[in-house]
């Protein structure tokens, strides 16, 4: 990896360009720069996220995975590096099949909203999807390895899977639910 950052404020941006782990400039507007951004956002928000009352084994998970993107905004800013490994993968596997039994079935669409918390959760699911987009396009550019899409793609599903254990997680005892979708459909069957 690169050299570390000893000062933030370096102005060598100020033409427009930023440089990448492998010392090669490019424009702050590319495929491979709005993908780090977008992998840098999605951690900032989970960030966040972990700022809120969530199950202890939610928690250690949500870490890890800011770990992992850290790996792969690191991978991104150096072409042809590998950080992102494909047990990280099989990690979100593991992950949404825990968490998806002890969930309902799902009948009906749900709305991103909730607990506070929940909601955080699907920021980030809306968030990693626009990365996951901006790593598609970037590969179509670049060549990259299958892992930094796949693990995007897993951790989408995932957190739509957290919102639903985060709106059912309340501290005080109580069992919460998703919001549901009111679609036509859901209106008919409940006035039978």
């Amino acid at each position: 990896m690169g050299q570390r950052l000893t000062q933030i404020a370096t102005r060598t941006g100020d033409n427009g360009t930023t440089g990448l782990g492998d010392n090669t400039r490019l424009s702050k507007n590319s495929l491979r720069v709005h993908a780090m951004g977008d992998v840098d956002e999605l951690n900032s928000n989970l960030g966040v996220l972990l700022c809120e009352d969530v199950p202890e084994g939610v928690r250690t998970l949500l870490v890890e995975i800011q770990h992992q993107l850290f790996n792969l905004g690191g991978e991104l800013s150096i072409p042809g590096f590998e950080l992102l490994k494909a047990e990280a993968v099989l990690a979100l596997d593991d992950a949404l099949a825990e968490h998806n039994e002890a969930l309902p079935r799902l009948q009906e669409f749900i709305l991103p909203a909730g607990t506070r918390a929940a909601s955080l959760a699907h920021v980030c699911r809306t968030v990693a999807r626009r990365a996951e987009r901006a790593v598609v396009a970037l590969e179509g550019q670049d060549t990259l390895k299958d892992t930094p899409r796949q693990y995007l793609n897993r951790l989408s599903d995932l957190m739509f899977v957290l919102a639903r254990v985060l709106n059912r997680h309340r501290t005080d005892g109580s069992v919460g639910d998703d919001v549901y979708w009111k679609s036509e459909r859901l209106k008919a069957s409940e006035g039978k």
